[in-house]
């Protein structure tokens, strides 16, 4: 794991060799070990690629970054992690390739030389990547299918800069830092973000799941995006279930086995539900005497704590057992930290509990961490889906199914019957008639907290950013929510948090559910197959993984993760929470009186308590600490 960065200037400024130095040490947490710069002299402007490395595979000088090919014609600076390196090596050495290291990075250099484009569908890892072809004069920046290993970048007509952090990427401009309003709006108001190539600085752009940049310096065209890999949709397998539960089995066995390769520590981060516990039994299945390290967040004195849950899964491992249970007051001394960390907004305090946990592994000495990331999005978990789940069964004129679905459904703990009706019945409707149930429910496009006259003058969009449903094979709607989740919006905002507060204390996090192959294997799987019949989220996993997870845990009919007491903790802290809330008088679109009003109401109980606190405060803390103009 690992930072870059790099850019093209035509004119370059004279202190570039500074804003450069600067640059490299802005991403020293992502890479501690070693770090190096590439400069070229390119279409008469100068073109840098650069590095920062954490040293996980090959822990010799061997490792250094960037990387020049045999030829000298390609430049490579790599984050991440290729999994598969040793298979691709071995193919590679075949065709008459030869290695002096036994890094991946040389491997995914090889694999270049050897296949161009051609070689990103054959590697298995996450990734972020620049390589300069010195010969054709291009420049390629990829991301991994799920964008695991992040990439911001940023174009204008005299220079294109990238990285692997939005901080980095300002000190490359050299210049202050604008805010997206529109970004800044989705998410206030919304909650939503990280679900389009913007960001929440103006110009910055992050590159999408699964796509490839590809841009020449000095030919006054703007850069080419496009995919390279999208979720498939179209239903292709003919399993029967049984199959499918051996085939998932086998090759969630197989993800397992290839994350466990390391030249260091390697842990896991457990929650107690399905997904994290699958993970660690399955590294006991795998390596019967490996020492397993496990690092789990406790919500002290509250029904959120899965506390139990997790000490079931730990005794049926053995694992080393690590803990951490914040309190308020940690909270409070931690935020700004966090907000530094994140780089933007984020969603709820959950992502405190994240940052702590890779604290305390990084304080036991863990430099890799396996987490369950992704489960969901690609095995319709959270509560399975119905909505879409019912949109298909009605598309298919299977109306006995949907209603004995929603009978069975809807008698899982936490779950509302009239919830999952609205939300379907809104799968059919225009927008006009959307957004006209959504104010009917309560949900304001303007606030009173918001100067809104102000953000229709600047042409802010005030509705909700809605993702309706395109063209997909008949009953397969959820399969196209969960390839839209996993590219658009859900995953993405997931994979960035995990990401950001892994690399602040120096880990390598690791996801073994998102590999290209696994997904296509679950996206190509009848529906029921997911979502069962009675509505069992994550259906032919838990029968996969019958054997190597203990069946109370695969029988679990709840789910809670890394979920904080939110709305206690706040209330704890909550003369900071007002000074805090105080200072978005400086910030021009923000009522500020509107806004200290609502939050004593919710604090007070008189309105109900919702994320709505943390994203003010979070949104006004970082607009100050990142001292971004508005």
């Amino acid at each position: 794991m690992c930072g870059i960065l790099g850019g093209w200037w035509q004119r370059p400024p004279a202190k570039l060799d500074d804003i450069l130095g600067q640059a490299v040490r802005s991403l020293h947490h992502r890479g501690p070990n070693d770090c190096g710069l590439n400069l070229d002299t390119i279409a008469d402007g100068r073109l840098a690629l650069g590095h920062t490395r954490l040293s996980i595979l090959d822990l010799s000088p061997a490792g250094h970054q960037p990387r020049i090919s045999g030829n000298g014609r390609y430049v490579l600076s790599f984050n991440g992690e290729i999994y598969n390196y040793r298979e691709l090596r071995e193919e590679l050495a075949q065709r008459g390739h030869t290695f002096s290291t036994d890094t991946d990075t040389e491997v995914l250099l090889t694999a270049w030389e050897a296949w161009g484009v051609a070689a990103l569908p054959r590697l298995t890892g996450m990734f972020a990547f620049a390589v300069f072809d010195r010969e054709a004069s291009l420049l390629t920046l990829a991301v991994d299918p799920f964008a695991i290993k992040p990439l911001f970048w940023r174009h204008d007509p005299e220079r294109l800069l990238f990285a692997s952090e939005q901080r980095t990427l300002r000190v490359l401009a050299d210049e202050s830092a604008r805010l997206d309003w529109q970004s800044a709006s989705d998410y206030l108001v919304h909650g939503v973000y990280d679900d389009a190539d913007t960001t929440f600085i103006a110009g910055a752009k992050r590159l999408p799941p699964g796509h490839l940049l590809q841009w020449r310096p000095g030919t006054g065209q703007a850069p080419s995006v496009s995919a390279w890999w999208s979720p498939p949709l179209a239903p292709s397998s003919t399993l029967s279930f049984d199959d499918a539960v051996d085939c998932v089995r086998e090759a969630f066995l197989d993800n397992i086995r290839l994350h466990l390769r390391s030249d260091v520590p390697v842990g896991a981060a457990l929650s107690g539900g399905i997904d994290s516990s699958a993970i660690v039994c399955g590294m006991r299945f795998i390596e019967p005497d490996l020492p397993i390290h496990t690092v789990g967040f406790v919500a002290s004195n509250s029904p959120k704590s899965e506390a139990r849950w997790m000490e079931y899964v730990n005794k049926h491992v053995g694992a080393n057992v690590h803990t951490v249970s914040p309190n308020p007051q940690d909270l409070s001394r931690d935020l700004d930290d966090l907000i530094r960390t994140q780089g933007e907004p984020f969603g709820s305090t959950s992502i405190y509990a994240q940052y702590r946990v890779f604290r305390t592994a990084r304080e036991h000495g863990l430099t890799v961490m396996l987490e369950g990331q992704g489960a969901d999005e690609l095995l319709a978990g959270y509560q399975g889906y119905p909505a879409y789940r019912m949109m298909s069964l009605l598309e298919t004129g299977r109306f006995g199914g949907a209603l004995d679905f929603f009978r069975r459904w809807k008698n899982w703990p936490g779950r509302d019957g009239m919830h999952l009706l609205r939300h379907t019945a809104s799968l059919w409707m225009g927008d006009r008639t959307y957004h006209a149930l959504r104010a009917r429910i309560g949900k304001t496009i303007s606030p009173s907290w918001l100067r809104n006259p102000l953000l229709d003058e600047a042409g802010i969009r005030s509705d909700y950013p809605r993702i309706v449903p395109g063209s997909a094979p008949p009953g397969r709607r959820v399969i196209q929510q969960l390839g839209t989740e996993i590219s658009r919006r859900g995953l993405p905002a997931l994979l960035r948090q995990g990401d950001r507060n892994a690399m602040r204390f120096s880990i390598e996090n690791r996801v073994p559910f998102l590999t290209r192959d696994f997904a296509e294997l679950l996206l190509s799987l009848p529906e029921n197959y997911l979502v069962s019949p009675q509505g069992e989220t994550k259906h032919v996993l838990r029968i996969a993984l019958r054997g190597i997870v203990p069946e109370a845990v695969l029988a679990r009919r709840d789910k809670i993760g890394f979920e904080t007491p939110e709305q206690n903790w706040l209330r704890d802290i909550l003369p900071q929470v007002r000074t805090w809330i105080g200072e978005a008088d400086r910030i021009p679109f923000f009522n500020t009186p509107a806004l200290q009003a609502d939050l004593e109401s919710i604090m007070s109980g008189k309105t109900p308590f919702s994320w709505q606190v943390w994203r003010w405060i979070n949104f006004i803390r970082w607009f100050l600490i990142e001292d971004i103009r508005a």
